[in-house]
């Protein structure tokens, strides 16, 4: 459950580390001021035409989910680790994330029913900068709303053996883990996690949250079935009007 994402779109990405980086920004009240990362996104600008549009984008897509992971030299369960030894409570997420063009693991924790947002710096696993996630409300509203979700977190984690960084570990068999996410709708019943393989594909899984088993997620199988048949029907149309070309060049 990500309280607090803030979410850049990169057209195609390429990673370097070190050098001059911009100021991570921060929202909520300040614990401590926000370092730089020393990951650093750079922009591939590419001139490119319409035609063929879709299947660039796929491969830049690709490509740039395959250079963040492996600028990620700190792994989802490190830097889970690393937050919790700066803020002591229960990890709920953790995400590679993009934020004013650095790269940094923004993990959530839940502590009391106090909401605390931690970045660790994924070359080096340094705390970047800690702050309490606080929305945009009126006080009463702004508690009352964090103690509710509170309450479904611990209602959700009622019982389970595995935590965020166990299922950070555990699905790291399947790629290189870059989200662990809990659904705290109160009848959650894993967490959930993505990762991206060598080629750059995305994967979702489900970790138990009792037993710690690993296994894929129906809802994204689903999707990746309906984006085939999508193509497979688009395909078929197109075979479908060449053939009525070819019956009309023999008329």
């Amino acid at each position: 459950m990500k309280r607090n994402i803030v979410i850049a779109t990169v057209a195609a990405a390429a990673l370097i580390t070190g050098g001059t980086a911009t100021a991570l920004a921060t929202t909520g009240d300040d614990e401590s001021a926000a370092k730089r990362s020393s990951v650093q996104l750079k922009d591939d600008d590419r001139k490119s035409d319409d035609e063929g549009k879709a299947d660039r984008d796929d491969r830049d897509d690709a490509a740039e989910n395959t250079a963040e992971a492996k600028a990620a030299k700190v792994t989802a369960a490190d830097a889970i680790k690393a937050a919790l030894a700066k803020t002591p409570g229960t990890a709920v997420s953790a995400e590679l994330d993009e934020e004013d063009g650095g790269l940094v693991w923004d993990v959530d924790i839940l502590k009391g029913n106090t909401w605390h947002n931690v970045e660790i710096d994924p070359g080096t696993g340094k705390v970047l900068g800690t702050w309490i996630d606080k929305d945009d409300k009126g006080a009463d509203d702004d508690a009352g709303e964090d103690a509710a979700d509170a309450a479904r977190v611990n209602s959700a984690l009622k019982g389970s053996s595995t935590s965020a960084e166990d299922a950070a570990r555990t699905a790291a068999a399947k790629g290189t883990v870059t989200s662990v996410d809990l659904d705290d709708d109160g009848t959650a019943g894993a967490w959930g996690v993505e990762t991206t393989g060598t080629k750059g594909a995305e994967s979702e899984w489900n970790v138990d949250l009792k037993t710690g088993k690993v296994t894929a997620d129906r809802a994204d199988h689903d999707d990746d079935r309906d984006d085939q048949d999508d193509s497979d029907d688009h395909d078929g149309q197109n075979d479908h009007d060449d053939h009525d070309d070819n019956d009309g060049q023999d008329d």
